[in-house]
């Protein structure tokens, strides 16, 4: 794929705000879009596994990583969670000849916004309100009062960067968002 074809499609959301369940519905629908497999310094939950959906390495390894200038975005997202994409993921994608689809925070999005401003197309899911969220999450069932308290104060400081994105889309409805998704990225993609 020539570099000047290379493009990169950025989800990005609070957590709880359905960007997963968009990015799937678009993953099974479009065979020219593969997942990008971030990295993390988190232990893999229930039945995660490494390099399926995400790629678990040790906090010195990903420092390491970061020393190298390996990434092309990484934050710590939570106090020593660091979460980033590799070049390498990246290159992978483009050598299948498919369109990376990122599905990563807030920040992590600006700031690969801004190293491919020609290249990519950043999408924000917004939750049709802060209440909703806390609900979704709560649905869960995987947050304790603490993590919950932070994911909702740290939704409400990152629906503060909406407007850096190029498309926002509220998720009232999961079906109506997927296919607006879709539209935007078919008009990106020229699909």
């Amino acid at each position: 794929m020539a570099a000047d074809s290379r493009k990169i499609i950025i989800i990005a959301a609070p957590s709880g705000s359905g960007k997963t369940s968009i990015t799937r519905f678009l993953l099974q629908k479009y065979s020219a879009l593969c997942l990008s497999i971030s990295a993390a310094t988190r232990q893999p939950r229930g039945e995660e596994k490494d390099g399926v959906h995400y790629h678990f390495i040790s906090e010195a390894a990903f420092k390491q990583k970061i020393e190298a200038n390996a990434f092309v975005e990484w934050e710590m997202v939570y106090e020593g969670s660091y979460y980033g994409t590799l070049k390498a993921e990246l290159d992978r994608i483009w050598q299948l000849g498919k369109t990376p689809i990122l599905d990563i925070d807030v920040k992590g999005a600006i700031h690969l916004q801004d190293q491919f401003p020609n290249q990519c197309l950043s999408i924000f899911i917004e939750p049709p309100s802060v209440e909703e969220l806390k609900k979704r999450l709560e649905s869960r069932g995987t947050e304790t009062p603490e993590s919950l308290a932070n994911r909702v104060n740290k939704a409400s400081y990152e629906l503060s960067f909406k407007t850096h994105f190029h498309k926002t889309i509220v998720n009232a409805d999961l079906a109506q968002a997927c296919a607006e998704t879709e539209a935007v990225i078919k008009e990106f993609l020229g699909w």
